[in-house]
């Protein structure tokens, strides 16, 4: 019989407790309790959550998975509705003060930011709102109206890139950033797009993905004055993507391809790779989160309720037993 030193060329320790950082395959026998444990690496997965109250597509998000927010969007009209995530249920937060689908969004639950979209078949605002975990109000005034792009950072300091202009599809490259009371213009994307994601923060952020008006899966990088296009291009390029985490830490899912994709991808600061795929194929909803802890809910073609929660791979300590 082959023994565990053969196989690993070392013998099983025997500890009186568990490891603090204990490496994947690691063995080891608990003389406390008495029990054989062993470490293995549980994969990235998507999960169902807490359905939408309100069925919607064209939403925006913000957040965290444990403490998300997503507001406006379409029903069979364009909605003002937001709604607050726990982690497993979605309950009523304060209205929007002006109804809007396909705006950006973005912050944290008790301190998020919804900018620009449409109010009604293209008629733009201008408008930015602020919410404070209870009340959305007025924040700074865009400089370009626009629709279908994202935002980074958070709600004292925040940057929005790319979108469209109506009428008609007019894609932008601008990017503007807030400071809490006042948009300015920030450097251009060096590639042209709309209905793209983002991550990251005003002085670090990441775009990815869109229409230039092919699809595309171009990244890029911001420092808070110039953006700088990645090596690392999607490996499914796409449009109407999520997007959560960091410049260096990033994730995208979902997207039109043009047909609706579940494929999610990870990024490391220079390139991406593909991981777990949705349960669902989705696009058009509330992202939120990070790399290893994300939020999407909401979807096209026709609204929908659905949402779903990313955890990365992580190691997890387990009892070895005969069965």
């Amino acid at each position: 019989m082959t023994t565990f030193k053969e196989i690993r060329g070392t013998d099983i320790l025997s500890l009186s407790s568990d490891p603090s950082n204990p490496e994947v395959g690691q063995i080891w026998y608990n003389n406390t309790i008495g029990v054989l444990k062993g470490n293995q690496l549980v994969a990235a997965a998507w999960a169902s959550g807490g359905n939408l109250i309100n069925a919607r597509s064209s939403l925006a998000g913000c957040g965290t998975q444990t403490a998300g927010l997503a507001f406006g969007g379409f029903t069979t009209v364009v909605t003002n509705v937001t709604e607050e995530y726990d982690g497993s249920a979605w309950t009523a937060g304060g209205n929007l003060g002006t109804s809007r689908y396909a705006p950006a969004g973005l912050g944290t639950q008790t301190a998020g930011l919804a900018i620009s979209g449409f109010t009604s078949v293209g008629n733009q605002t201008n408008t930015s709102e602020e919410y404070d975990g209870s009340t959305w109000t007025a924040g700074g005034t865009i400089g370009t109206a626009r629709y279908r792009f994202p935002g980074a950072g958070i709600q004292t300091a925040g940057l929005v890139f790319g979108g469209s202009t109506s009428p008609g599809t007019v894609r932008k490259n601008l990017t503007e950033e807030y400071d809490g009371t006042s948009w300015s213009p920030g450097g251009n994307l060096n590639t042209t797009r709309n209905a793209l994601a983002g991550a990251g923060t005003q002085t670090a952020g990441l775009a990815f993905g869109g229409f230039t008006p092919t699809i595309t899966g171009a990244t890029e990088e911001y420092d808070g004055s110039v953006w700088t296009t990645s090596p690392g291009s999607l490996n499914t390029a796409r449009g109407y993507l999520g997007g959560a985490g960091t410049q260096t830490a990033a994730l995208g899912f979902g997207g039109n391809t043009p047909t609706i994709s579940a494929a999610t991808e990870q990024y490391d600061g220079t390139s991406w790779t593909n991981t777990s795929s949705l349960g669902n194929s989705m696009a058009t909803g509330a992202s939120a989160g990070t790399q290893t802890s994300a939020l999407y809910a909401g979807s096209e073609s026709s609204p929908k309720a659905r949402t779903e929660e990313f955890t990365g791979a992580y190691n997890s300590t387990k009892k070895i037993t005969t069965s």
